[in-house]
């Protein structure tokens, strides 16, 4: 694929930690007594177990599927000229409210121990009947944090779970996909608007929505890596951010509509450019995922979803990315366009919503046990495993009480989740810190 200007290569050697804004935010949910039902602390899963990927249990093949470039060309001819990620900002025309305008209620989602040092929130009227599902940033994207010369956060939606989520895993209900561009450019006054993730159809004559939960994402390079559930077989599609189409008309249709091209109310549209396919059968499937640049090459983790009552532990998965500057931003794959897993584990963690791996160490969100809890924050590696504590009784559900996907910021430091309508950071130093 051709490589445009904007990306930037590694620049490991710059000093680009940047200094964090302010000190940690006062929040109502740090100052959230644990109730009496989170007294009684997890059991800790103990270390990671390797699996080899050549086995049953470690063997996940994604096969790359791509949409034909014909198919493509004829929806850019009949939509207009596709746009960058740069354009879609100029058109965030959509605040997202410092933790201090936010509701008390909300906050209560953020995690007690550590403290988020950024926290923000969506509004309830432009997001009621759409559930938060995964986060990725420019930090992914490009090592440096910018993606032309933008500091982005991408959030991810799916239609259907009233009030911003519900606690159960990520089912396969039939539901519309969506990402805020988040302009971040300037941390106290974020700015975004909506894109709708769809599948080219008939040809590219036409464009239907993802109808997908959407419970992971990755934005690296210029490709965008979301978990699917659309099709039997499909595990991730893969979009284009240079290949953002306008929506002409605003409706509540999907695709070309009398006088142009509607995107369920949305202002841009996501055509997918690719998936990964899982081999078939009884095949796990991939429900979170984040990027490690730990490694060489940068590679993607995934993790599955397994119930927190489930009779078995969770698989998690490492997948290098291509070197290839003619697939920037896809898997590294065979002659047959396979990629295969390089490393598999297996942890007793189970209800995990958020992936994060650094060097040896594996970062699991997991997800509360009722409503309204706190959820937990594990690391683990070969040797053990820690959570992350608060309160004088060293309670473990200390994290947010909706778990959603990591994203690990490179240029600052920080990670990057979702809990609710709260968008929110924190630096990986000060996770490390309270882990027991």
């Amino acid at each position: 694929m051709k490589h445009r200007g904007r990306h930037r290569r590694r620049r490991r050697g710059r000093a680009l930690r940047a200094t964090l804004a302010g000190t940690a935010l006062a929040l109502t949910a740090a100052a959230t007594m644990i109730s009496a039902s989170q007294a009684t602390a997890p059991d800790a899963p103990g270390a990671l177990a390797p699996v080899g990927v050549s086995t049953q249990a470690g063997r996940l093949p994604l096969a790359e599927r791509r949409v034909p470039e014909a198919w493509l060309d004829r929806l850019a001819s009949e939509m207009g000229r596709p746009v960058g990620v740069s354009a879609v900002l100029d058109g965030a025309d959509r605040a997202v409210r410092n933790a201090s305008d936010c509701p008390a209620a909300e906050k209560h989602d953020l995690p007690v121990e550590p403290a988020a040092t950024r926290a923000y929130c969506f509004a309830g009227s432009d997001t009621r009947g759409w559930r938060p599902g995964a986060v990725t940033t420019s930090g992914d994207a490009d090592d440096d944090g910018r993606w032309g010369g933008n500091r982005v956060i991408l959030s991810g939606w799916t239609r259907g779970g009233a009030g911003g989520g519900s606690l159960d895993g990520p089912a396969p209900e039939r539901g519309l996909a969506r990402v805020a561009f988040v302009d971040a450019n300037d941390s106290a006054r974020l700015r975004y608007t909506w894109a709708l993730l769809a599948v080219p159809v008939d040809g590219g004559r036409d464009y239907r929505g993802l109808s997908s939960p959407l419970s992971g994402m990755v934005w690296y390079q210029d490709k965008l890596l979301v978990t699917t559930r659309d099709g039997d077989r499909d595990a991730l599609y893969v979009y284009d951010l240079d290949r953002i189409q306008r929506a002409t008309v605003d409706s509540g249709a999907i695709g070309r509509v009398r006088g142009g091209w509607a995107a369920h109310g949305s202002r841009y549209v996501l055509p997918a450019v690719g998936s990964y396919a899982l081999p078939g059968g009884d095949d796990p499937r991939p429900a979170t995922v984040s990027l490690d640049r730990s490694t060489s090459p940068d590679s993607l983790v995934a993790g599955e979803w397994v119930p927190a009552d489930g009779d078995r532990g969770t698989r998690l998965w490492r997948y290098p990315l291509s070197r290839d500057p003619a697939r920037s931003g896809l898997l590294a794959t065979d002659s047959a366009g396979r990629a295969d897993p390089v490393e598999a584990y297996e942890t007793k963690t189970t209800g995990v919503r958020g992936v994060l791996a650094r060097g040896s160490g594996w970062y699991l969100d997991r997800a509360a046990g009722g409503p309204g809890g706190h959820g937990t924050l594990w690391r683990q590696d070969a040797e053990g495993a820690r959570a992350t504590e608060c309160g004088t009784d060293g309670t473990r559900q200390c994290w947010s009480t909706r778990p959603g996907s990591l994203s690990y910021w490179e240029e600052t430091g920080e990670v990057w989740s979702q809990s609710g309508r709260m968008l929110f950071a924190l630096p990986l130093a000060s996770i490390d810190r309270a882990l027991g």
